[in-house]
């Protein structure tokens, strides 16, 4: 069996800076210290009007590709995991393979998951190099929710930002993928949804409403205690179950990665899990909540920093929309 590694990451943040003061100049009773104080999150970028969230691939890509000096014409297989994509059908990362001018042998899916999209997606690259299936695998995730959430949400607006990721899967490379764990309970997707504009509930946008009105259907809906408790509740398992797929114990791990949701969830579950805070990332800072792209965007940044040595054992846990849930631990080289 093959083994399959983590060669190379790159991220893309869009240019509009959406800060805590501009929020706080929407929503008056919401100052720039309290948003930072209950969240964590001091700015956030999202798209423009007409960037989407398959152009911050596209960036995110062609950054990985200029910087790595990697040859294109060596990918076999995209993945590309969003909740944003550019229409119902055709598949995006068919599209996404045309703009990068990849092989037309090349193979091209989406994963349509959020925050934990990124374990999702590690967990399909291992499989094909695995399997002899691929060779180099190019993953991408890119999500664009501030385009789900309503003007007036001043809780997601405060939440959410947007980015690009990109992550070479070959069969060497910075970091060994090892075992993984996997969970869903499709119990909680009511819990955070964009109810309508699919194919059992078409969207009301294009209706005539009352003037000041709009279906909140439409829009991004989440309930954020019962995230909170379904996190809570989650994540002992998640570490529990990767540690024993990997045969180690929780001082064994150099390094947790948890999804990045909000600072005061962060905290509370380092408190819970008991983690030294020497091993424990939060950089939610400077970007928000970027959905499947966080666990790229901070595995990039603790590459960048020299945080990490050779045979640094990484947890990466991600969880939330669906809701579902994956931890798996890498390998440093």
């Amino acid at each position: 069996m093959n083994n399959a590694f983590i060669k190379a990451i790159e991220y893309h943040i869009p240019e509009k800076l959406v800060s805590n003061e501009s929020l706080a100049e929407l929503f008056p009773d919401w100052d720039a210290e309290k948003i930072y104080s209950k969240l964590g999150i001091r700015k956030r970028y999202i798209a423009e009007d007409d960037q989407k969230a398959s152009d911050l691939a596209v960036l995110a890509a062609e950054k990985l590709f200029g910087k790595n000096t990697i040859d294109r014409n060596t990918i076999d297989y995209v993945i590309y995991c969003t909740q944003s994509p550019d229409y119902f059908l055709p598949t995006t990362a068919c599209i996404i393979q045309d703009k990068l001018g990849l092989p037309t042998h090349c193979g091209a899916i989406d994963i349509n998951q959020g925050c934990s999209g990124y374990v999702y997606g590690l967990g399909l690259a291992k499989g094909l190099i695995a399997g002899g299936i691929a060779k180099n695998i190019l993953f991408l995730t890119a999500e664009t929710y501030s385009k789900y959430i309503h003007p007036t949400d001043k809780s997601n607006l405060t939440i959410f930002g947007d980015a690009g990721t990109a992550t070479l899967i070959s069969n060497n490379g910075l970091f060994e993928i090892e075992n993984m764990y996997f969970g869903t309970d499709g119990k909680g997707a009511e819990n955070l949804i964009v109810e309508n504009g699919g194919a059992r509930n078409k969207s009301t946008k294009e209706e005539v409403l009352t003037e000041g009105e709009y279906n909140p259907k439409d829009y991004l809906y989440m309930d954020g205690p019962e995230i909170f408790n379904f996190t809570l509740y989650t994540l002992p398992q998640i570490l529990k179950n990767t540690l024993e797929k990997n045969n180690i114990e929780k001082e064994d791990v150099d390094y947790f990665i948890f999804h990045q949701a909000n600072k005061y969830l962060l905290d509370t579950l380092q408190k819970k899990l008991k983690v030294p805070a020497e091993k424990y990332y939060n950089n939610i800072e400077d970007t928000g909540n970027t959905v499947s792209c966080t666990i790229a965007i901070a595995l990039k940044n603790t590459i960048d920093n020299g945080i990490l040595q050779p045979e640094n054992k990484i947890l990466l846990a991600g969880f939330g929309v669906g809701y579902s849930w994956g931890g798996c631990v890498i390998t440093k080289k």
